[in-house]
């Protein structure tokens, strides 16, 4: 069966859609079948990238390794069975439809609370939540006090974790790898990036989830998401030298896809 990767949070602007991408992209480039879903169905913006990217290679004549993007399946509500959630059977349908032919399904989930997105979580074999490095996205995990020392509690994303493994647990299934990814981590060992740090790692031993560096905030971003392509590409479209902030963030995708231990997967790109 397909390892299933569902990258999430209850908050924007985190970088969910740019991580999605490039370990996507990255696993494809890898010589592994990815397949790629958003279940952000307003927004799209894993979907955009997908068709940016099919796009791009069409009009440049190139061939290189990509995750394969799919809609959710329409469903006839008369097919449903009573209490059933449409939501549920369009996910199901999707995932179904893709698990045979795929070795990872790479699942990008909406900036807020849906049904796909508890769904999904409940789906994944590994959970990669992405947080940029400030207190007010640590809030999206946990309650803490004015000093930013103690946690006080839970938060409503974790919460849905926890019920997301609990389901796992009544279904018979292995439990899910929780990855808390650190986006925009600052250059310099400031006093608010020493306490976010600590305040993880705290939090990590309580509810069950490892921490791993995520990206730094970087223009090329931003650039590459018209043409749907990635870090990894550059050298492929004709970019013969990279700069050190492109070489530093292949490095953080480097990191990021060996700190997410996927199985059979080593980053040698």
């Amino acid at each position: 069966m397909a390892h299933i990767i569902v990258v999430g949070n209850e908050k924007g602007g985190a970088g969910k859609s740019t991580v999605s991408m490039h370990v996507a992209t990255a696993l494809a480039r890898l010589g592994h079948k990815v397949s790629a879903l958003d279940l952000d169905l307003r927004q799209k913006t894993f979907g955009r990238y997908s068709v940016n990217r099919a796009a791009f290679l069409e009009k440049s004549g190139l061939a290189l390794p990509s995750p394969y993007y799919h809609d959710l399946p329409e469903v006839d509500q008369s097919s449903l069975k009573p209490g059933e959630n449409v939501y549920d059977r369009r996910l199901s349908a999707a995932v179904a439809e893709l698990e045979p032919d795929s070795d990872f399904i790479v699942i990008d989930c909406p900036g807020s609370h849906t049904r796909l997105s508890q769904v999904a979580h409940s789906l994944a074999d590994t959970l990669i939540t992405p947080l940029n490095d400030s207190f007010v996205d640590f809030d999206l995990l946990a309650h803490i006090d004015s000093d930013g020392k103690k946690i006080i509690g839970p938060s409503v994303y974790s919460e849905m974790v926890w019920s997301a493994r609990q389901l796992r647990a009544q279904a018979g299934l292995k439990p899910i790898d929780w990855i808390v990814v650190r986006n925009r981590l600052g250059a310099q060992q400031m006093v608010n990036k020493k306490k976010m740090g600590e305040a993880l790692d705290n939090l990590a031993k309580r509810i069950g989830f490892r921490v791993a560096p995520g990206f730094n905030e970087r223009v090329i971003f931003r650039e590459l998401f018209p043409r749907g392509l990635t870090l990894l590409d550059l050298k492929d479209i004709g970019v013969k030298q990279l700069n050190i902030s492109n070489i530093a963030a292949r490095q953080e995708l480097r990191e990021l896809i060996k700190a997410l231990n996927l199985p059979g997967v080593e980053a040698n790109f």
